[in-house]
């Protein structure tokens, strides 16, 4: 069944909020939404949040777990949140939802099966009620996200570009079926290791208990962002100390697409979250 196909396969004025609380982190609380067991709650499910003190208005980066974590289980990461609040980021971290039959979460991706809730939904609603409660800017809004979470993030990229001023992910992207349109041009930073094999950058074909799906090829997938922000000329290449490969396409009738190839796994690489926010922090 798919709920062990997934089991085994895909393994935060006056009062800025700490949802999941750190005594020596640098947040404050909301009572509304507070303490390590308190999410909060919205419509279809929950969310927990982190801001830093003194900040009015800050910007802040949605972050889409990876499959069988959870939203309370990242914020308890200070490697997950704290490149964030230093840099005056509040950090906003929605929890998944089950398949049938499975406890572990995950994100209702187009990947062709059913799922219970419309995550693009969930996510607008999340969203939505982060700006309000905690005074958010919402013209500087980050959606990011690792494997399962980065999938996500290239579906909500596609079906609801307004959600977020920018998109960045990690060893995730569209799964097959492939769309071969997105609802408007963005602008999309996306990370992969070489070596990758549990979410490989050519994609493949699998099939568990019968079940057979398909995890997409991310050079095929950025093709799709060619198409949609016009950008479908040679790129600007650039290499790192660190043996990684850069393209950019900075030129696109609208929106900007960076694709970057590390020589690591499936993981988010050292120094990612910092350099993200250097990308998104220079978006035109």
């Amino acid at each position: 069944m798919l709920s062990a196909t997934r089991s085994r396969i895909l393994t935060t004025g006056i009062a800025i909020v700490l949802c999941v609380a750190r005594p020596e982190a640098p947040f404050a609380s909301e009572a509304n939404c507070g303490g390590p067991d308190t999410p909060c709650t919205v419509t279809g499910g929950e969310y927990y949040a982190a801001s830093p003190k003194a900040v009015a208005e800050p910007p802040a980066v949605i972050w889409l777990h990876g499959y069988a974590r959870s939203g309370k289980a990242m914020i308890q990461k200070p490697a997950y949140v704290d490149p964030f609040i230093r840099r005056g980021f509040a950090v906003i971290m929605p929890s998944g939802q089950s398949f049938p039959g499975n406890k572990a979460l995950d994100w209702g991706v187009a990947d062709g099966y059913d799922w219970s809730r419309d995550d693009i939904a969930f996510l607008r609603v999340v969203r939505a009620d982060a700006v309000e409660r905690f005074g958010l800017d919402p013209s500087r809004i980050l959606i990011a996200g690792f494997s399962r979470g980065g999938s996500m993030v290239w579906d909500v990229a596609c079906q609801a570009p307004e959600l977020a001023r920018g998109f960045a992910a990690v060893a995730g992207a569209f799964w097959e079926p492939m769309v071969k349109e997105c609802a408007a041009p963005v602008h999309l930073s996306h990370t992969h290791g070489f070596k990758d094999r549990m979410v490989p950058f050519e994609g493949r074909e699998m099939s568990w208990d019968g079940i057979d799906f398909v995890q997409g090829s991310v050079m095929k997938g950025v093709d799709v962002w060619r198409r949609v922000n016009a950008c479908m000329g040679s790129a600007k290449n650039s290499f790192g100390n660190d043996g990684s490969m850069q393209k950019d396409w900075p030129k696109c009738a609208a929106g900007s697409i960076r694709l970057r190839l590390t020589k690591g796994g499936h993981g988010v690489p050292k120094g990612w979250r910092e350099e993200v926010l250097d990308w998104f922090e220079d978006l035109p």
